[in-house]
């Protein structure tokens, strides 16, 4: 055996070896302790949210007079506010509704953006630069604003929110999805692909899309995190979740009315909205991390 063909088999061995003892996506995302308290935030969230109806103390809308704006104690652990409702029970349904708001408007955002990223990317010229000025377009108005000015014309509800917020905030995915299909279409095997006489939209949606989602699942856990920010956001201002309906932001407006007297009006839905943004965060971070291969130990 020749000397050339010693080494060849030595670093083949090496390969295979190393590919081996290379860890998995859920050994890493373990290992990295961002992404673990992200999803340990996530988690106690959801399964609040979850049991919110078999865990909640109260009827998170009952009113009674006769314990108004009760303090913390064994009975209301978060006290009570201004119409003498649990907060607590409150708190646990406000839960669902962000939870809800963030999953279902980035769902509408995502399919959204990767729909118009994938066709600008991969067909180029004219249609990519008529998707883009369009995208520009969007982005020259803040989401906010535009999402405030469309709030405006619509009936507020839950179901307006999660569609607004969602058909506002698809350009960043859009922009992401483009630049992945840009040079995912000078790779080898979309090249083959082609010669081999694979259709566009086989080629488009079954070989490169999936090698195209490492930075838009990032993207998609932080919009989640944008969106509970958001609906918080009308909430708060009287636009979005409606009374009686518990919401995070509309316990935040009664905590403003009486934020001398009952402290923990504001502190516990601010506290939430903080601790699950900063999941959402933790999370994106970590995933960041553990699927760009650059980043890898």
């Amino acid at each position: 055996m020749s000397v050339a063909s010693q080494t060849t088999e030595t670093q083949t061995a090496t390969v295979e070896t190393t590919a081996d003892h290379l860890p998995s996506f859920h050994q890493r995302m373990f290992a990295n302790k961002l992404a673990f308290f992200g999803v340990l935030i996530i988690a106690i969230m959801a399964v609040l949210a979850i049991l919110a109806p078999w865990i909640a103390p109260f009827d998170p809308n009952e009113i009674d007079y006769t314990r108004m704006l009760l303090p913390p104690s064994p009975d209301h652990i978060m006290g009570t506010d201004d119409r003498g409702r649990d907060v607590f029970s409150r708190m646990l349904y406000g839960a669902q509704i962000s939870l809800l708001v963030g999953f279902v408007a980035v769902g509408i955002s995502s399919v959204i953006g990767i729909f118009f990223g994938a066709i600008a990317g991969f067909y180029g010229g004219k249609v990519d630069s008529f998707l883009m000025r369009f995208v520009d377009v969007m982005l020259a108005f803040p989401s906010f604003f535009l999402i405030l000015a469309v709030i405006a014309f619509l009936e507020p509800s839950i179901y307006n929110i999660m569609i607004v917020i969602g058909l506002t905030s698809w350009m960043g995915v859009t922009r992401l999805v483009r630049a992945e299909f840009l040079s995912l279409r000078q790779q080898e095997f979309v090249m083959v692909a082609e010669t081999q006489g694979v259709s566009n939209a086989r080629l488009m949606w079954r070989y490169m899309l999936p090698n195209a989602m490492s930075p838009v699942w990032v993207n998609i856990t932080l919009g989640i995190a944008a969106a509970i920010l958001v609906e918080s956001g009308l909430s708060f201002l009287g636009i979005g979740v409606q009374p009686p309906n518990a919401s995070w932001g509309n316990i935040l407006t009664d905590g403003k009315a009486n934020i001398e007297i009952a402290w923990w009006l504001s502190f516990f839905p601010g506290f939430a909205i903080l601790l699950t943004v900063l999941g959402y965060n933790l999370l994106g971070e970590g995933l960041r991390d553990v699927l760009d291969p650059r980043l890898r130990k």
